[in-house]
């Protein structure tokens, strides 16, 4: 893949990121335990594409 590709697709994945902290940290002030759980580790995958973009 092309850098500028790969550029594009990192700042996809890094605002989707962002995102799912915001996510986490609303579902964490509700004490939904379970919505946390998915929601880290649906960060944890969005953070290893990430890391794998770059």
């Amino acid at each position: 893949m092309d850098t500028p590709m790969k550029q594009s697709q990192a700042d996809i994945l890094s605002r989707l990121y962002d995102m799912k902290q915001k996510q986490l940290a609303h579902a964490l002030q509700q004490g939904n335990s379970l919505h946390c759980q998915v929601l880290e580790a649906e960060a944890e995958a969005i953070s290893n594409a990430l890391k794998a973009a770059r």
